[in-house]
């Protein structure tokens, strides 16, 4: 399943368009706003610092905003002993936001991708699902633009991703279908063109999963 995704999202900063961005004081006000608005009193005792708390919450789930994919994957190495076989980083932890109800998304990524002279730190792959997961988020964007980022910094012969995940806009509220995941895969280069070097990454991430359709 690959992804085409539409329309203007944010680059490495949710301010790229000029607009100004409120301050803390400005944020925290607006926090005190829904307390209000969701029939609460904001000043007792348990709420008094909820605003500040919130405000400091939002930062670190949106710290994505001030990071570059790019830059972050610019260190590669050389294959050694001309490595040249797929390296697969499965069941990364993913905790996003939804970006129409800003509620979590939960789940795991799997990457795959088979180098072309160079290789990047396993540990910058884990960097760059958390770069784009602490935006607001579509899942189907966020498959894409986990892929196109490591695509375009490392230039490698293929690419793959796959995202699982549980969305609480969908299983805490409107239709209130627990334990639904969504499956999201964006296949790049070999990953796309050859049907055995696809089949060999969904299945080594398999397991007990639900994948696509490996066809």
């Amino acid at each position: 399943m690959d992804i085409a995704v539409g329309g203007s999202r944010p680059g490495d900063s949710a301010h790229a368009s000029g607009r100004r961005r409120p301050n803390r004081s400005e944020a925290a006000a607006a926090v005190r706003t829904l307390i209000e608005w969701a029939g609460d009193d904001p000043d007792r005792e348990g709420l008094k610092d909820t605003p500040a708390r919130v405000v400091r919450a939002y930062e670190e789930f949106f710290a994505g905003y001030n990071e570059d994919p790019i830059a972050l994957l610019a260190t590669t190495f050389e294959q050694t002993a001309a490595y040249d076989e797929m390296v697969v980083l499965r069941d990364i932890r993913l905790e996003s936001h939804c970006e129409h109800h800003m509620v979590p998304i939960l789940g795991k990524v799997h990457i795959g991708y088979l180098p072309a002279g160079r290789v990047v730190g396993i540990s910058k792959l884990a960097r760059i699902v958390e770069v784009f997961a602490k935006r607001l988020q579509i899942q189907e964007a966020l498959t894409a633009e986990i892929a196109d980022s490591l695509q375009e910094a490392l230039k490698p012969r293929g690419v793959g991703v796959v995202i699982e995940a549980a969305h609480q806009c969908m299983t805490t509220r409107g239709v209130r279908k627990p334990g639904v995941s969504m499956v999201t895969s964006r296949m790049l280069g070999s990953f796309r063109d050859d049907p055995a070097t696809r089949k060999e990454f969904l299945s080594m991430i398999a397991g007990h999963r639900s994948l696509p359709n490996e066809s």
